[in-house]
């Protein structure tokens, strides 16, 4: 891994595992994830479904913990192992320091309780205060988010709100106590494009606003492309790539990224017939490939792709890939179509 300034790092993922005993075998969902996140940053995690995003959030913030999974590595939150801190100790970090809006809000959200009091519980686990005070704050909250006629909507049930007003609600759940870190698991998932837009363009607010940094896990690479700092790609519970916005829109190097800027359409080339597309579908959790988990599914493999390639620096500082091809190779193989400027 590039080295990283000391004293700029919020959470930081050494070697994250999490696997599963499904009885006679185990299933890794994710396997040696290493991450780091910087005040103020946005970092976003892309993928296709199933490739291990969601399973890597939740774990961060304990939500994956039971007596049928086994976590391994570190997970340090300023300094603090999170991967080995009591429930307790869990209990104090999510939620105040560590918040996650998760991607289907109205799941999320307690059907029998009215939202104002599900925002101002929040205040009320985690600082002092009386609940007339926390009801100011969860109002206060919902009116910053965007909720309109914030006092009357915080008697309102979820029910009550659209899908739109529902993911503000969840984000002044997760932002009512000011948290250091942000998770935004797909928080536009379900959304027609105009409150997409809102949303996204309210976390990035809340970001400038109160320096909090954001994991935000999506597969829309066009969110990524206006939203994010640096992007990791993951497949099949490990990371393939990592490196700032610009760079891995300018320069990717790992096919599989390759494979996924193809399907974007684009605006700046003349239309297509059709986009292009990643043949093959992501291997189960209960069927990884030998060696390269892209391997099944990538034109280029040959044999060396047999064995596990590492997430290496191979062209630049900071930008890895964990691919077997040699950077001339990458440059004479990689289509044309995915070499281009960050897209608007």
């Amino acid at each position: 891994m590039p080295a990283v300034p000391p004293g700029d790092v919020l959470l930081d993922v050494q070697n994250l595992s999490v696997t599963f005993d499904a009885g006679r075998r185990d299933l890794r969902a994710v396997v040696d994830v290493n991450l780091t996140l910087r005040r103020g940053e946005v970092l976003a995690i892309v993928g296709e479904s199933g490739c291990g995003k969601s399973v890597t959030a939740s774990t961060i913030v304990g939500l994956t913990r039971g007596p049928h999974t086994r976590i391994g590595g570190r997970i340090l939150y300023r300094g603090r192992d999170l991967a080995t801190a009591s429930e307790r100790e869990l209990r104090d970090v999510r939620g105040k320091e560590i918040s996650m809006v998760f991607q289907d809000a109205l799941a999320a959200l307690n059907p029998v309780h009215r939202v104002g009091d599900q925002v101002a519980e929040m205040v009320l686990l985690h600082n002092d205060a009386r609940r007339p005070n926390a009801m100011s704050q969860a109002v206060r909250m919902l009116d910053e988010v965007g909720v309109a006629h914030a006092a009357a909507a915080a008697r309102r049930y979820p029910h009550e709100f659209s899908g739109g007003m529902r993911q503000r609600a969840m984000t002044a759940i997760a932002l009512v106590n000011n948290p250091a870190v942000l998770i935004a698991d797909e928080p536009t998932t379900a959304l027609d494009v105009t409150i997409q837009a809102q949303v996204l363009d309210l976390i990035d607010r809340l970001r400038r606003d109160h320096g909090t940094a954001v994991i935000l896990i999506t597969h829309d690479l066009g969110v990524v492309a206006q939203f994010a700092d640096r992007v990791a790609v993951m497949y099949a519970g490990t990371i393939v790539e990592e490196g700032t916005c610009e760079e891995l829109f300018r320069d990717p190097q790992h096919p599989y990224t390759w494979g996924l800027l193809g399907c974007i359409p684009r605006i700046d080339r003349p239309r297509l017939a059709s986009l292009a597309s990643i043949e093959g579908s992501p291997p189960a959790i209960t069927e990884m490939p030998e060696g390269c988990r892209f391997r099944p599914r990538c034109p280029y493999a040959f044999e060396r792709c047999f064995d596990a390639p590492a997430l290496d620096e191979r062209r630049r500082q900071g930008h890895l890939d964990a691919c077997f091809l040699t950077p001339h190779q990458k440059q004479a193989l990689r289509p044309a179509g995915v070499v281009a400027e960050t897209p608007a």
